[in-house]
């Protein structure tokens, strides 16, 4: 899952990619786009694969390499933290962060419809992180189309207007996006492969 996903009362901020040190941290990488509210003290419930739940205290915190490594009271070792690898980070629901005007959940754009201006895009199935500085919409085209997805900033300078109560996200794409961000067809990686080795 990359995205900040809600399950029943939970919200997931963050999941444990591996262990970072000999004293029981761990790197995570973020589900959500309010990173600022990851501080010590923070109150989080780790759910591991198994759907077992463990209450944690955040201790301390740095960013390393594009992920951000936690400390935890009472996990102070790499076999403490080898537990906690694939966990995700959850917060009850009734936490979940106010946001200020002009932030947007990254859970709520799950099954919103994107417009390029008047032209309807497709519906957003999932969100990734990572790839660059704005999250990747992953988005479904239209039954019937020829793309099988295409893959597109959530970039402000792109962003018109979001409406999470009407599930749409309106967009401004510079011409040639949609193209250059669409994966490749299978014809199209076979292609490719025929000219690397005529090269």
């Amino acid at each position: 899952m990359s995205r900040e996903d809600q399950s029943g009362e939970f919200v997931t901020l963050a999941r444990v990619v591996k262990t970072q040190g000999r004293h029981g941290e761990v790197a995570v990488e973020l589900h959500t786009d309010v990173p600022e509210r990851f501080a010590p003290g923070l109150k989080l419930i780790a759910l591991s694969q198994d759907g077992a739940r463990r209450k944690l205290q955040v201790e301390e915190l740095w960013p390393h390499k594009g992920l951000l490594v936690l400390k935890f009271g009472g996990i102070d070792s790499i076999s403490d933290a080898e537990m906690l690898v694939r966990c995700e980070l959850q917060v009850p629901l009734s936490e979940r962060a106010k946001l200020e005007s002009g932030w947007t959940y990254v859970s709520d754009l799950i099954g919103c419809t994107v417009f390029d201006g008047e032209r309807e895009i497709g519906t957003i199935s999932d969100v990734e992180f990572g790839a660059g500085e704005a999250p990747l919409l992953v988005v479904k085209p239209q039954p019937g189309a020829t793309q099988r997805e295409y893959e597109i900033p959530f970039a402000q300078a792109y962003l018109r207007s979001v409406d999470v109560a009407q599930k749409q996200v309106s967009m401004a794409l510079p011409e040639g996006l949609l193209e250059v961000n669409a994966p490749l067809t299978v014809e199209e990686k076979q292609e490719q492969q025929r000219g690397k080795r005529e090269e």
